[in-house]
């Protein structure tokens, strides 16, 4: 699975500075190269890449360095910054709340899987404790309604549609409702696939957010359209409040840059056993000053370092 391959490969990079002699400019080249090649090979915007590498120059200066500070934990903190910052939004996820109707929409282009996923995620909510339901209001595709059917009646979800109306807005609207009326928690419903350059679905998913004012909008994009789901999904953000993405499909293409948050957590793991965050103090440490304490603390550090990377 090209996740996988990509964290794989950025941890391997990340390790390139064990086996090091000597930890410096070279050493950074050789490491961001190598985190460069991987990102890129998985499809990562090549702007997106310069601009880590960039950073992380930026951050470390060898020549401002004091004398005794770890140079390999330093790097490693300002590669996993700029890791995370790469994927982090600034934007809190949308958390649903209990007791109350959270309504979520689905979006996205024709054959993205949808569908499917309005599925998966009604699913994942129901094992959890919420009382959830699904609404198809995609009258465009032929069957669509007999696959959320067939899925929801599998995952025993409650489900609305209809074989006769034909306005998705009507549907969506009564189907929503409903559920309301029910007391159901977590209500998704899923619509139309469409292409930014068919104006009237464009107008018509917009028809159905004001039907229904969505707590979320879940963008469904496939992994396969690799780069190009930067217009894509710029696109549907301007027509409706897009607030959260689910990429598709990454098992069987290796476009899945766009989806390089899925590794971080293994990479944060990784990382948080070096305690980065403790040693402020030490990073800060510019003005050439090295005590008895410094000494103490970067050889208990390395200890642990060395204990707790993975081999």
């Amino acid at each position: 699975m090209v996740l996988a391959d990509l964290g794989r490969k950025i941890t391997s990079a990340i390790r390139s500075l064990n086996s090091a002699t000597v930890i410096n400019e070279e050493a950074l080249d050789n490491m961001l190269k190598e985190i460069s090649r991987a990102l890129i090979e998985a499809d990562v915007n090549v702007k997106l890449v310069k601009q880590l590498r960039d950073n992380v120059k930026a951050a470390i200066d060898f020549e401002d360095m004091a004398s005794g500070l770890n140079k390999r934990k330093m790097i490693q903190s300002a590669v996993f910054k700029e890791l995370v910052n790469l994927v982090d939004a600034g934007v809190k996820c949308y958390q649903p709340s209990k007791g109350k109707s959270n309504i979520i929409m689905f979006v996205g282009l024709q054959g993205s899987g949808k569908t499917t996923t309005c599925t998966k995620l009604a699913y994942y909510y129901q094992k959890r404790g919420w009382k959830t339901a699904l609404v198809c209001a995609d009258t465009y595709r032929a069957g669509a309604y007999d696959q959320l059917k067939q899925n929801a009646t599998k995952a025993r979800i409650p489900f609305y549609g209809s074989y006769t109306e034909i306005d998705p807005v009507i549907i969506a609207a009564d189907g929503v409702e409903k559920f309301k009326a029910e007391k159901f928690e977590i209500i998704i419903v899923d619509t139309s696939g469409r292409h930014m350059q068919a104006d009237s679905l464009f107008e018509e998913m917009l028809q159905v957010s004001n039907a229904v004012t969505p707590d979320n909008v879940i963008f469904v994009m496939d992994a396969s359209i690799g780069q190009a789901c930067e217009e894509q999904a710029r696109a549907f953000k301007e027509k409706v409040d897009v607030g959260a993405v689910i990429i598709t499909k990454l098992d069987s293409h290796a476009k899945g840059g766009c989806a390089l948050s899925a590794i971080i957590e293994g990479l944060v793991e990784k990382v948080e056993q070096l305690k980065l965050e403790n040693n402020e103090e030490l990073i800060s440490k510019k003005e050439g000053k090295f005590t008895l304490r410094d000494m103490y603390e970067q050889k208990t550090s390395k200890i642990k370092y060395n204990e707790n990377w993975p081999n």
